[in-house]
């Protein structure tokens, strides 16, 4: 065992997300959101986002049924995205709206649901 301190988690490698019908999560993820499908497998597909990869899985029991984690999207442009996503049917929570004035920024978020009804955000750091 090494010293507490010399542990750091500081890379993703991978999120899951659950999900109850794959190709209608893979669906929603790739034509919906567009994103990079890499794979898909029984119970599983993959997906690339900037090097992190998003797994969507069917739970394997109870104790892992459940909305996932909320996954945070980092977008340039939140309103012209948002934009698009909602056009594709993307079903959003409410606007995009100011969440804190930051020094040389604002952080606006803009939330989501998924296909499986899991809790999404797009997010930007907006130049003041």
């Amino acid at each position: 065992m090494g010293e507490l301190g010399a542990v750091n988690l500081s890379k993703i490698g991978q999120i899951c997300v659950t999900a109850h019908e794959i190709e209608r999560a893979v669906s929603f993820y790739r034509d919906q959101l567009g994103m990079n499908h890499l794979f898909t497998v029984p119970k599983m597909a993959f997906f690339d986002c900037g090097g992190v990869t998003l797994m969507l899985g069917i739970p394997e029991g109870p104790q892992f049924d459940h909305p996932s984690s909320v996954v945070y999207f980092d977008v340039d442009d939140l309103d012209g995205t948002y934009a698009i996503l909602k056009d594709r049917g993307v079903r959003f929570e409410g606007q995009p709206h100011l969440i804190a004035p930051m020094g040389q920024y604002d952080l606006w978020m803009a939330f989501f649901r998924d296909s499986e009804d899991n809790l999404m955000a797009l997010m930007s750091r907006k130049k003041k």
